[in-house]
């Protein structure tokens, strides 16, 4: 298995411990609010905290599907947070797991820096196919602009 490991950042109006509570401890519950296509979160395995995986089941091209996500860790003093995709839709077939790695600080008026390292581990030592990346990339960035569009308008 070879890992490949990429890096981003985001800004949001949004202050760092309001973003930390609802994309961490209150995402269950926020995501299926703001995003149509969301339909459930369902604790399969754990309490909660790092190990737990969830199910998260969405519409998509008409279709329900689903992804698990596995808590890797959870940092509440430091706005971290560190979850791994293993399964379902939002895996492609080329990957073993995908661990998105994210910290919250404080940015620009009174809002949040977003830092993002996201590490892609292969079946094999093949890298990620790049359209694939770009795609988890593009619904990632809607999600999250959604969510925060969602906390603005809610606020």
């Amino acid at each position: 298995m070879a890992v490949f490991t990429f890096e981003d950042q985001t800004t949001s109006p949004i202050a760092p411990a309001t973003l930390y509570q609802a994309l961490v401890k209150d995402a269950d519950n926020i995501v299926p609010k703001a995003v149509d296509s969301f339909k459930s979160v369902e604790i399969v395995e754990g309490n909660g905290g790092p190990g737990t995986i969830k199910k998260i089941s969405f519409l998509e091209d008409g279709e329900t599907k689903f992804v698990l996500h596995k808590i890797e860790t959870i940092d509440e003093a430091n706005l971290g947070y560190s979850y791994s995709i293993v399964g379902g839709a939002a895996l492609p077939d080329t990957a073993e797991k995908i661990t998105i790695d994210t910290k919250i600080s404080d940015g620009p008026n009174g809002g949040s820096l977003i830092k993002l390292s996201i590490s892609y581990h292969s079946k094999g030592d093949a890298p990620p196919n790049e359209d694939e990346l770009k795609a988890g990339k593009a619904k990632s960035d809607a999600l999250f602009k959604v969510i925060e569009a969602y906390l603005l308008a809610n606020a």
